[in-house]
């Protein structure tokens, strides 16, 4: 038997808790910024997707502070427009996660957590060394909601690990890439275990490569 669900009859609490757990898994934007006393600001973001290529955008979007207020990274973004988002894996699962509690503003989740970063290619907030992949963005577009502000990133630099690309034919090595999603609740899930399907119906499909076909 199946179940309606009249979402109009439902309080905003009540549709978060069944889209965020229902709508899984979600990758993680470990996203980077830089206040005006140039502070970095680090946090992460699971309602965050891929937009197209052309131009390149991602999507992240962050709910609103208490009482209505921004969030450190909304606010950063707001006052510069640049803003860095890193591709979690399961070695920075736990920093990111500690990265979501509440700081002082102006107070750096980097230092806090013992996170390295070097300077990035083309924005001010700078990228983190331990992340496997790290997408330099500037605003593109701002879309704000009752619940939420959502920002749209051109994608204007990537920076990755070194054994992630193979540059001769832009394929990417998935057999070493093991980011992390967002889960349910309080849960987070794996990406090790993988399958691929036959495209005709007939042949066997493939349970590994080493690199991907796309």
């Amino acid at each position: 038997m199946s179940v309606d669900i009249d979402f109009s009859e439902l309080g905003e609490y009540e549709r978060y808790k069944l889209m965020a757990s229902l709508i899984v898994p979600r990758p993680i934007a470990f996203v980077t910024t830089v206040d005006a006393a140039g502070v970095t600001n680090a946090a992460p973001f699971s309602m965050f997707c891929m937009l197209g290529e052309e131009p390149p955008l991602l999507l992240v979007s962050l709910n609103r502070a208490a009482g209505g207020g921004q969030k450190d990274t909304a606010r950063n973004i707001d006052l510069n427009g640049e803003f860095v988002v890193h591709m979690v894996d399961e070695d920075l699962a736990e920093a990111a996660d500690r990265s979501s509690a509440s700081l002082p503003y102006g107070t750096s989740e980097l230092e806090a957590h013992g996170l390295s970063t070097i300077a990035s290619s083309l924005v001010a907030p700078p990228t983190i060394v331990s992340a496997p992949v790290a997408f330099e963005c500037v605003l593109h577009e701002k879309l704000e909601t009752t619940s939420r502000e959502i920002f749209i990133g051109r994608i204007v630099s990537l920076h990755t690990r070194g054994d992630l690309i193979d540059t001769d034919t832009w394929r990417v090595r998935l057999t070493d890439y093991a980011p992390v999603a967002r889960f349910g609740a309080s849960f987070y899930t794996t990406t090790r275990d993988r399958f691929s399907l036959p495209r005709d119906g007939t042949q066997p499909a493939a349970r590994t490569t080493t690199i991907d076909e796309l």
